[in-house]
């Protein structure tokens, strides 16, 4: 992990390419948003949150190991969120 800065821009950039690529699938289906669709933005949002709360937090004894944690949990999100975005019908 080079720097705090470089771990936000990469929770940026992943969810932001999986919120991306909803838009994209809808967009190529019906060209409007599903109940489906809406819920995974709605939980990259969550998730893009929640990571940001975490790498913002004050007062962690090993820092090294708690932003070692915030990217281990970004990867699982982010293939979670993918293969729901596969999933879509």
């Amino acid at each position: 992990m080079a720097n705090v800065r470089n771990l936000k821009k990469d929770i940026n950039f992943v969810l932001g390419d999986i919120i991306e690529a909803v838009y994209l699938w809808e967009l190529t289906t019906d060209g409007k948003p599903t109940k489906d669709s809406e819920a995974l933005i709605d939980e990259a949002i969550i998730t893009f949150d929640n990571l940001m709360k975490k790498v913002n937090q004050k007062g962690v004894e090993n820092k090294k190991q708690h932003f070692k944690q915030i990217n281990t949990e970004l990867e699982t999100a982010a293939k979670q969120l993918v293969e729901k975005i596969n999933a879509l019908a």
